[in-house]
């Protein structure tokens, strides 16, 4: 089948690459014509893991393409998904003009019937919005559709979610569009015979709202049980892991550390209190999870302050810029509260990441990077962890002690066993640990 993709961020070039793979002939638009260009040129515009080789083996075969021009994109397909950017707008609210933008041109150069299908995460009722719009700029009486296809990829995982997907959601409103995205799934599902569930566009777009929701609320409620543990002496890790075996919670998002970052969480969870204020509805227990969340990373600063006591001047070192591993994203990334907290103490930083440096460096252009982890840590009177890379995991501890002016550890992501660290000799703190 044709398939047009309109946007080629994290979720458009991912989803796009995946298609081609499944024998779908894919062509991806995107406005910016430099990102057009670099994909032509087989450069990725973002990391994400076996992303490049998926790109590379699809344009090879001929299945995956690139353009800037929407109207080739919908006289391609008869199908069009739309993954642009819902970024917060207004109080939280995600801000839809991206999306307006795309419906309103599609429906500028329709001639024939097309099946339009959100992909980026919008809030409930969008459909509708949608649908409004394409029948306003539409140039004649033209039959369309408006379909919900919410994405559940993790950044850094991203293509093997893709091909090992817990469920499939579409939320259509007739018979034709079910048909079409059957046809596109069908090779995934065949597959790995996952669940596919057709519902309402309503439910389908509350559907993207509410996993994310949860997932924030996971991990926000284990960095509140961290905080009880520190103050019982208990072991977050240990509590975490007999909650996790039971079969009605499970262990995923319950890792305790500085919080939740990322470009899905923080907007989702304020687009979900908006979407919720609208309908009438106070959601007090997701303002509470983003008070956790916000409240865990003053909570690791108070870390540093109490063990560098007069910040001004100290040499700190942060491992990891980006919000978790495998991606180069750092949108809303603890490191984005870090270093500005930091930098106005006037700690002196030397920070390290393997593949965001480039987009952190766009925002703090005058800080120092340093391509080896240890050399960060050269010279440093106390070192931040705040992204769990491998390259973390697996730092020699003798060697990372001995370049450092104090062995002196915060970690932000629980990846060091304590004991073994502080038999190397390092003052060790981490989070719902002992």
């Amino acid at each position: 089948m044709n398939i047009t993709v309109v946007g080629t961020g994290y979720v458009g070039l991912v989803t796009g690459a995946c298609f081609s793979d499944w024998g779908h002939n894919v062509l991806c638009v995107d406005n910016d014509e430099n990102k057009v260009k670099m994909l032509k040129q087989l450069q990725m515009p973002i990391y994400e893991d076996g992303l490049e080789e998926l790109v590379k083996r699809n344009v090879a075969a001929g299945r995956l393409h690139f353009t800037s021009s929407i109207a080739e994109g919908v006289k391609f397909a008869e199908v069009i998904f739309i993954a642009v950017g819902t970024p917060p707008g207004y109080r939280g609210a995600a801000n839809l003009s991206y999306v307006e933008q795309v419906g309103r041109e599609v429906a500028e150069h329709m001639t024939d019937y097309k099946l339009l299908v959100e992909k980026s995460t919008v809030p409930v009722n969008t459909h509708e919005q949608l649908k409004r719009t394409v029948s306003k700029y539409l140039r004649a009486d033209i039959p369309f559709d408006v379909a919900s296809n919410p994405e559940f990829l993790k950044e850094g995982s991203a293509i093997e979610d893709a091909y090992n997907p817990d469920r499939i959601v579409i939320g259509v409103e007739s018979v034709r569009a079910e048909k079409l995205l059957q046809e596109i799934y069908k090779p995934i599902v065949e597959k790995t015979k996952c669940s596919l569930l057709v519902m309402n566009p309503a439910s389908a777009e509350l559907t993207k709202h509410a996993s994310n929701s949860f997932l924030a609320m996971k991990i926000s409620f284990i960095n509140a049980v961290a905080r009880v543990c520190e103050l019982a002496d208990a072991d977050v890790e240990q509590v975490a892991q007999g909650m996790g075996l039971d079969s009605r919670i499970g262990p995923k998002f319950l890792r305790a550390g500085v919080g939740y970052g990322g470009s899905c969480f923080p907007k989702d969870v304020d687009a979900f209190i908006q979407i919720a204020d609208h309908l009438g509805y106070n959601f007090e227990l997701l303002k509470e999870v983003q008070r956790v969340n916000k409240t865990q990373r003053e909570h690791v600063m108070q870390k540093i302050q109490r063990e560098l006591w007069v910040i001004q001047d100290k040499v700190v070192a942060i491992l990891g810029l980006a919000f978790k591993p495998g991606t180069d994203d750092v949108r809303e990334s603890p490191s984005l509260y870090f270093v500005p907290q930091l930098s106005e103490a006037r700690a002196k930083l030397r920070l390290w990441d393997p593949v965001a440096e480039e987009r952190f460096r766009e925002q703090f252009p005058s800080e120092k990077y340093f391509s080896d982890p240890i050399e960060a840590a050269t010279g440093a009177d106390l070192l931040l962890i705040l992204t769990d890379w491998p390259e973390v995991k697996s730092l020699d501890l003798d060697k990372l002690k001995s370049v450092m002016n104090c062995p002196v550890i915060i970690d932000g992501r629980n990846v060091f066993d304590p004991k073994l660290v502080r038999a190397k000799g390092f003052t060790y703190h981490s989070v719902g640990r002992e």
